[in-house]
């Protein structure tokens, strides 16, 4: 027997599934820079609403990796750095809003504001933990391995399954292989493996996705990729831990493009004996940070503790405002603290 986690009430399905039946103008909005398990949830979602007979408008803060251009349907994703007025209009026009894989619109950099005072009732379908209270409708499970699950699961107890095609199939796929890690991570309940069996079975070619995901990047990347490891990784034994940074020189220097940096986090987890890795990259007013870990380390709560982020127990993210150097030196005196937890990781 697969265990699905009733954690979801029935009353929450129910409000949804009325919900969606009354909307007219419905709007799909995810975080700012969206990974594969943002896109892949909001395009699943946006499938599922045509095929209800709805036409939402989907909407991106700002532009995502070029490896994710292939799922179907990127051509209807509206940008909002570049359709600013175009957005706005939507978002107060919209009767329904979903918002996918965010627990907060503080994550969708610029947009909070609109998106807290439109009119339109409120969906919030995350896997993220403490959900902020600003959605009429919560649909909300730390247990998921990745939103697109979460949304296949939702799509099941509407009643829907039957609708769920090849195309949701792909997009449900690619949020779950992307947010797992390729099912390193996240990824060890019996139902996650359920929902990849039931999307295999529609026929899904999860081969020539890994591919498309994993196997597009560009010249650039790899020879980022190359100088991080070779000359931008250190590393603490001690403290079982690793990290790369990156300058806005060095990025500049690379020709870097979003989602050049994917997956650079989790190369020092391979490393014998480290537990805790990060990635620093230096943007125009913050320091980007993303943290992995493997075994028993909680990335969430470090992150949450000490750069203003937080996330899952092993993939997490967070900011500095300073600048990198100090978040750097500051990141160094801060693991002699947690030396217990992190030499206890593994």
């Amino acid at each position: 027997m697969i265990d699905k986690v009733n954690s979801i009430s029935e009353k929450d399905i129910n409000e949804l599934k009325d919900q969606i039946d009354q909307t007219q103008k419905p709007l799909i909005i995810t975080h700012y820079n969206p990974d594969g398990d943002a896109m892949g949830s909001t395009l699943a979602l946006y499938h599922y609403l045509v095929k209800k007979g709805k036409t939402p408008i989907l909407v991106t803060p700002n532009d995502y990796p070029e490896f994710l251009h292939w799922l179907p349907g990127n051509e209807k994703v509206v940008v909002y750095k570049r359709n600013s007025g175009t957005v706005l209009n939507a978002l107060k026009d919209a009767d329904t809003i979903f918002c996918l894989d965010f627990n907060d619109p503080d994550r969708t950099e610029g947009l909070q504001k609109y998106i807290k005072e439109a009119a339109g009732k409120k969906v919030l379908i995350d896997h993220h933990p403490e959900p902020g209270d600003f959605a009429d409708i919560v649909i909300s499970d730390t247990q998921y391995s990745s939103t697109a699950e979460l949304v296949y699961y939702v799509i099941e107890q509407l009643g829907d399954a039957n609708l769920v095609d090849k195309i949701i199939a792909e997009c449900i796929y690619t949020g779950i292989m992307t947010d797992t890690g390729a099912f390193n991570y996240n990824s060890s309940r019996p139902y996650t493996y359920y929902v990849v069996s039931k999307l295999i079975e529609l026929g899904i070619n999860k081969d020539k996705i890994h591919w498309n995901i994993y196997d597009k990047y560009s010249t650039d990347r790899m020879r980022l990729l190359g100088y991080c490891l070779y000359k931008k990784m250190e590393v603490f034994p001690e403290f079982n831990t690793a990290f790369i940074s990156i300058t806005k020189e060095e990025l500049r220097d690379f020709g870097f493009s979003p989602g050049d940096s994917e997956g650079f986090v989790n190369y020092p987890l391979s490393i014998k004996g480290i537990c805790f890795t990060a990635i620093f990259i230096e943007k125009d007013k913050n320091v980007k940070i993303s943290f992995r870990s493997k075994g028993e380390f909680s990335t969430n709560k470090f992150s949450e503790e000490n750069f203003n982020g937080g996330g899952h127990k092993n993939a997490s993210g967070g900011y500095s405002n300073d600048s990198l150097e100090n978040t750097l030196k500051r990141f160094r005196e801060l693991l002699p603290k947690y030396k217990k937890e992190l030499n206890n990781g593994l």
